[in-house]
């Protein structure tokens, strides 16, 4: 039997991608900084995070989470 090990890093990304997807964002950096998970390199994350995403695309998430609340 093969067991797959998955890094705490990619475990962190997966996680921040779930609370981003159903908090506001800036619940998720409340959230972030309570747990002091702010270690490591914002600007790769970000870039990770985003790297899929225009203007346009973040704005009509922005808009579908203001309409949705």
């Amino acid at each position: 039997m093969t067991i797959k090990v998955i890094n705490e890093q990619q475990v962190l990304q997966e996680a921040m991608q779930v609370l981003m997807t159903h908090l506001e964002p800036s619940k998720v950096l409340k959230f972030w900084a309570a747990c002091q998970l702010g270690d490591g390199d914002y600007l790769k994350l970000k870039e990770q995070m985003f790297e899929k995403e225009t203007v346009a695309s973040l704005y009509g998430k922005i808009k579908a989470f203001q309409d949705y609340k």
